[in-house]
C-alpha cells in the first residue's frame, strides 16, 4: 500500500478523533457522531472476527437503506473483509445464486431475508462485542462486490479492482465530485446500487455529513432537503420524474436553496425533464455522469454544457470510450454503434466478473452493451442498450426514446416499452405505463402521435397499478416481456 494511502476503516478513526462530535451519518431521527459510528464499527469489526470472517472474505449485506447498513459495512472494512450489498427483497431462489457465487460465510439481514448461510442483525453483532477500542488497521482486498441481474436477470458479481483503501485527505476528484469537508449528502436511492453506494462512501470518506432516506418518497425529499441544508444530492431520472410531477405549489412550498450539487445517472434523462430541472435549480447545480459499475472509463456533462448539447451525457474524462460496428471498426462521429470502453494506459483492471465474462474487442476494449455516437467535438449521445432493441418491420427502434415520449405526459409516472412477437412485423411495441387516473389510451396515443413516427409508437398499451421501474430507476424488459408471452401462450391454449 503506497505511503499516501490509508484502510477505509482507518480513515474513518482518524476522521473520529479529528471531528469526534461532528454528524457523520443520519436516517430519519437517528444521527450518529463520527465517533459514535467508529466505535459501534469497531465492536461489529470484532463480532465478525469470532463468527470466523477473516482478511479477503465476502460478507453479504442484505438490509434496507438505514444507519445500520453503513455500520455493517465499516464493520466489514476494519476486519478486511468486502461488503457484498443485495436486495433485502430478494426471493430465496435468487439469493442463494448469489451467495454460491460470493460464497458468503456470513449474511447481514433481517430475519424476513431467507438464507441457508449464516444469518446475523447489525443488532446481534453488536451483542457480541463490547470492546469498542480502535482495531488494527487492515486493508480489504477487493473495496466492494456489487450484484447485477442485468436485463436477463442471470445475477452476476462485480468485483471491485481497488483495494479497501483512501487517501488520509480528499483528494484531487474533490474538483469533480463537488463533494468535501462541510458538505450535507443526501442518497434519497437503495444502497444494494452501485451509485447510491459509492457516493454515500465517498461522503463519509471526505469528511462530508450523509444523511440517508429509509426509501424514496418525492415530498420527503424535498424536506430533508430543507431540513439538513443539503449541498449535495444522488439522484436517477426516475426520482427526478416523481419530484417534477409534484403539484408546483407543493414543489414551491420546501427551501431547497442550499443545494449546490444534484448528479444523476444509472438511466437515460428525457431531455425535457433535464431542462425542467435546469430550468427549476439552475445550470450549475446539475450534474451528469454516464459509466457503469465496472468503472472502466467514465464522461460528464454540466448543466450548462447540456444547454449547448441538448441530450448529451458529456466528454469522456477518465479512460477511453469508442464507437464501434458490428465487425468491430470504429465509427466515425455522427454514426451510431455500440459503446467501447477502455481503461486509461497502465491502470489495473476496475473489476472483475464473478458468474459472466465480459463482452471485448482485441486491444481491451470491453462494452456494457449501450448503443450511441459522438459528435465532431467528442460529446457523447446515448441511444439504448443493445440488448434491448427492437425490430420492427425491418426498423430499428430503441425502447429509451418511446419511453421518453410517453413519460413527457403529464399523468405519466412510469413506463417501459417491450417488444411482443408479431407474425407480420416482427415485432409489435407493447407500452407498460404507471399512471395517474385519468389518463385513456386514446389521448397517450394522441400525444405520442405529435412526438413519435408511427412505427415508433405502441401498438398496445397496458395500464399497472404499481412503478414500472425500481427506485434505482431501472427496468427488466426482458422479465416484462417473458410475463406477457406466457400471458399470451395461457389466453390461446
Amino acid at each position: 500500500m503506497s505511503e499516501d494511502m490509508i484502510s477505509l476503516g482507518e480513515k474513518l478513526s482518524r476522521r473520529a478523533r479529528a471531528t469526534p462530535d461532528a454528524p457523520a451519518v443520519s436516517c430519519g431521527e437517528i444521527t450518529l457522531t463520527c465517533a459514535q459510528l467508529e466505535m459501534r464499527t469497531n465492536r461489529i469489526a470484532r463480532a465478525l472476527e469470532t463468527l470466523g470472517v477473516k482478511l479477503g472474505d465476502l460478507v453479504t449485506i442484505g438490509l434496507p437503506n438505514g444507519i445500520d447498513f453503513i455500520e455493517a459495512c465499516f464493520g466489514i472494512w476494519k476486519v478486511g473483509a468486502t461488503p457484498q450489498p443485495v436486495s433485502f427483497r430478494l426471493p430465496k431462489v435468487e439469493l442463494q445464486a448469489i451467495i454460491e457465487l460470493s460464497d458468503a460465510k456470513v449474511v447481514i439481514a433481517l430475519p424476513t431475508l431467507e438464507t441457508g448461510r449464516q444469518r446475523v442483525t447489525v443488532d446481534d453483532l453488536l451483542s457480541l462485542s463490547d470492546d469498542d477500542r480502535p482495531v488494527e488497521p487492515r486493508v480489504p482486498p477487493i473495496c466492494c462486490a456489487l450484484t447485477s441481474g442485468g436485463s436477463t436477470g442471470r445475477p452476476k458479481l462485480i468485483l471491485s479492482g481497488s483495494r479497501g483503501v483512501t487517501l488520509p485527505e480528499p483528494d484531487n476528484n474533490l474538483s469533480l465530485w463537488r463533494l468535501g469537508p462541510g458538505d450535507t449528502a443526501l442518497i434519497p436511492g437503495p444502497l444494494y446500487h452501485s451509485g447510491p453506494f459509492w457516493f454515500a462512501l465517498e461522503a463519509l470518506v471526505r469528511d462530508a455529513h450523509l444523511v440517508l432516506m429509509p426509501r424514496f418518497d418525492t415530498g420527503a425529499v424535498l424536506a430533508e432537503i430543507e431540513r439538513h441544508r443539503v449541498t449535495w444530492i444522488y439522484m436517477v431520472p426516475t426520482m427526478m420524474g416523481r419530484i417534477w410531477r409534484l403539484p408546483e405549489e407543493v414543489r414551491a412550498r420546501y427551501n431547497v436553496s442550499s443545494l449546490k450539487t444534484l448528479w444523476h445517472m444509472a438511466a437515460p434523462c428525457p431531455p425535457w425533464l433535464k431542462e425542467a430541472f435546469i430550468g427549476w435549480l439552475g445550470p450549475e447545480v446539475i450534474m451528469e455522469l454516464y459509466s457503469g459499475t465496472e468503472s472502466i472509463a467514465f464522461a460528464i456533462i454540466t448543466g450548462s454544457e447540456w444547454l449547448d448539447r441538448r441530450g448529451s451525457v458529456g466528454r469522456v474524462c477518465m479512460g477511453d470510450m469508442k464507437v464501434f460496428d458490428a465487425d468491430g471498426n470504429v465509427l466515425p462521429p455522427g454514426e451510431v454503434g455500440e459503446i467501447y470502453m477502455q481503461r486509461p494506459e497502465g491502470a489495473t483492471p476496475s473489476y472483475r466478473y464473478v458468474g459472466a465474462n465480459p463482452r471485448t474487442l482485441p486491444g481491451g476494449w470491453e462494452s456494457l452493451g449501450d448503443i450511441g455516437h459522438f459528435d465532431t467535438d467528442g460529446y457523447l449521445y446515448i441511444g439504448d442498450r443493445r440488448t434491448d432493441m427492437i425490430l420492427v418491420g425491418g426498423s430499428n427502434v430503441y425502447p429509451a426514446e418511446v419511453e421518453a415520449a410517453i413519460d413527457e405526459h403529464p399523468l405519466v409516472l412510469s413506463s417501459a416499452v417491450i417488444g411482443l412477437p408479431h407474425e407480420d412485423m416482427g415485432s409489435s411495441l407493447h407500452a407498460i405505463v404507471h399512471a395517474r387516473a385519468g389518463l385513456s389510451e386514446e389521448a397517450l396515443l394522441s400525444h405520442l402521435a405529435e412526438r413519435l413516427v408511427s412505427y415508433k409508437r405502441p401498438r398496445t398499451i397496458e395500464f399497472v397499478d404499481e412503478p414500472v421501474r425500481n427506485e434505482a430507476g431501472k427496468v427488466r424488459r426482458t422479465q416484462l416481456r417473458d410475463e406477457r408471452i406466457s400471458r399470451m401462450k395461457s389466453a390461446a391454449g
